[in-house]
């Protein structure tokens, strides 16, 4: 019953007790037991058999019998806990991994509580407007999706302090077939540094490109349309309020952010972290495991694909 007047909270505190005081615990339970065995032996004193006082009481009669024996509840745990077999040296392996890649297996680690999850990527609270300056881009249709490989390449820029007074613009594409990415840093985001950018993906996507999805940002714009018209590529643009189509490269941006940038200790120049940005590239693509591909590696997951569409009687 609800009593008027009161404040919720005190009405709702006052449910949670309730709730607590009819659990379950392991006293109340034997003060449980203890009322139902003493009820059961004063009906008998009165003339009912064991069985039908048994059923008057409201329990079986095995328990009746068991619980004048022992009224504590015992435990359920069993006596001989199963331990894990591993290989010798598997356990040291994982910790050097680990150590190696703190953020390899994330989820299942959040999810025992042994690491907190990496601070979630945000965006400007504001969507930026359509503008007549672009020529080429089109719109991006709300029901176009990537199909394959290559089809809708989706390309994003992270602003990263890489020393107090010195910051960098990562340029980010990844496709969200393969999971495969592609990423080089600059001092500055222009549409030169995109259209630059833009020659590396398509000579190191490992099949052929053939749209690329951007944001409304200036540097998707001039000369980065240009370079898009010329190498027959379709650009397309993500309509106002709606990040969510650009997902997938904003979870490559944290892969980035969160397993590179905030592992390593990297030189400031752009010049310099390029390098070691080409090899955590090969390493992503080709080492990391995905939790989307099952487990495989881009590079994996693109042989496979490949080799199923070669021999279609061996797909699984």
């Amino acid at each position: 019953m609800q009593v008027c007047g009161l404040p919720g909270h005190v009405i709702r505190n006052a449910g949670a007790a309730s709730r607590l005081l009819g659990a379950k615990t392991p006293n109340i339970e034997a003060e449980r037991r203890r009322d139902a065995v003493a009820r059961w032996r004063r009906a008998m004193a009165d003339g009912l058999a064991s069985d039908r006082a048994a059923r008057a009481v409201g329990e079986a009669r095995a328990n009746l019998y068991r619980w004048e024996k022992r009224l504590e509840p015992r435990s359920r745990r069993p006596a001989r806990l199963r331990k894990p077999v591993r290989p010798p040296g598997l356990v040291e392996a994982i910790e050097r991994l680990r150590l190696d890649f703190p953020m390899w297996g994330r989820a299942q680690l959040v999810a025992r509580g042994a690491v907190q999850p990496a601070l979630t990527l945000r965006r400007r609270p504001y969507a930026r407007r359509w503008t007549a300056k672009r020529r080429f881009a089109q719109r991006l249709p709300r029901d176009l999706t990537a199909n394959e490989p290559g089809s809708l390449v989706q390309l994003d820029t992270v602003h990263v302090n890489v020393a107090p007074d010195k910051s960098i613009k990562h340029f980010t594409a990844y496709d969200p077939i393969a999971k495969w990415t592609v990423a080089k840093a600059f001092n500055r985001a222009t549409a030169a540094s995109a259209a630059i950018f833009l020659d590396k993906i398509v000579t190191e996507m490992p099949f052929p490109v053939k749209a690329i999805q951007v944001d409304g940002g200036s540097e998707f714009m001039a000369e980065f349309e240009d370079a898009c018209e010329k190498k027959g590529l379709r650009l397309f643009v993500l309509p106002p309020k709606s990040p969510q189509m650009n997902g997938a490269v904003e979870r490559c941006n944290g892969a980035w952010r969160y397993e590179f940038y905030a592992v390593y200790d990297l030189p400031t120049s752009v010049e310099a972290i390029n390098p070691i940005l080409d090899s955590f590239q090969h390493l992503y693509n080709h080492h990391r495991p995905h939790g989307a591909l099952g487990g495989k590696t881009p590079a994996h997951y693109l042989a496979q694909r490949t080799a199923n569409e070669t021999h279609p009687s061996h797909m699984s």
